[in-house]
């Protein structure tokens, strides 16, 4: 390398520019490995029954940047097809790693790991509050609550298999593309389980084992239909979010709520008990302050 090549290298490397690069390359990293891990976190939330992969994306802070980069994608292609496809690598991960790893340990350890993600979710709520920006609460808050709380509530109340899946003949695409779009309400709005939604179409196992075997022809048509359901509801969701943040919020807050009797796996026994308090305490305050970075 000539001499004068080598000095300028050495000015631009000790130059402020280059500092600045190297600050916002920086950045940019760690937002990347942070958008992958909390779609690690989300990917594995959603197949366990009971805990919504909405209300876990709310805890991690990027719900609202979810939402918007699907509603607003044309806007701004290239920034928010880079956080959707971090987010659905993660996401991918996360459910191929509950798929098998996950999923045993939470059949081990139910209780306590339930009580974890019921920390979780209570941890989350009060960061929910806050972005309602409502310092009083009146009667129509309340109803408010009360319609995401009955949602949620009404759901769960519907029988397991609600669909046949057993015999699917040659509308076999079209039946499981509608199942996802089914599936998509659940996945965007918060404390709304997808996995349940699985168990009431009566295809949760055979998603489980299609995503453990890689059975591209049984989750594709399912993933079309996702896709457009989760277009459908994000840019009416969004709309209602700029429109009637306060009430929006309130119902959101609703749907979390009523996704709490879901996740209570009943009350613990004998050793269980200090076991699960502790698991219940680090949730939620694990959840507030990771809150707290977001806010």
């Amino acid at each position: 390398m000539p001499k004068i090549l080598f000095y300028e290298l050495i000015y631009f490397l000790q130059s402020r520019e280059y500092s600045q690069i190297l600050i916002k390359t920086v950045i940019r990293m760690k937002k990347s490995i942070m958008n992958l891990l909390k779609g690690v976190a989300i990917g594995s939330s959603m197949l366990i029954p009971g805990v919504s992969g909405g209300t876990m994306a709310i805890i991690l802070g990027i719900y609202d940047k979810i939402v918007h980069a699907v509603s607003s994608f044309l806007k701004n292609k290239k920034e928010n097809a880079l956080l959707l496809l971090q987010v659905g690598m993660g996401g991918a991960v996360g459910a191929w790693l509950l798929a098998g790893f996950l999923s045993g340990v939470v059949t081990a350890y139910q209780k306590p790991m339930m009580f974890l993600f019921l920390g979780a979710v209570l941890g989350s709520i009060p960061s929910l509050a806050k972005k309602t920006g409502i310092h009083k609460l009146k009667v129509m808050h309340a109803v408010y609550l009360l319609i995401g709380l009955s949602v949620v509530l009404l759901l769960s109340l519907l029988p397991e298999k609600l669909f046949d899946f057993s015999q699917m003949g040659p509308f076999s695409f079209f039946i499981l593309t509608f199942a996802g779009i089914i599936i998509a309400v659940a996945l965007v709005l918060p404390g709304i389980s997808a996995s349940y939604m699985l168990v009431m179409l009566g295809i949760y196992d055979t998603v489980l084992s299609a995503i453990v075997h890689f059975r591209f022809l049984f989750l594709v048509p399912l993933a079309v239909g996702t896709i457009i359901g989760v277009l459908l509801t994000t840019r009416l969701l969004e709309r209602a979010m700029e429109q009637h943040a306060g009430a929006t919020y309130l119902v959101i807050i609703g749907f979390v709520a009523g996704s709490l009797p879901e996740i209570f796996p009943g009350v613990p026994n004998g050793i269980e008990i200090p076991v699960c308090v502790v698991t219940l305490l680090i949730g939620f305050f694990v959840i507030r302050f990771l809150s707290g970075l977001n806010d």
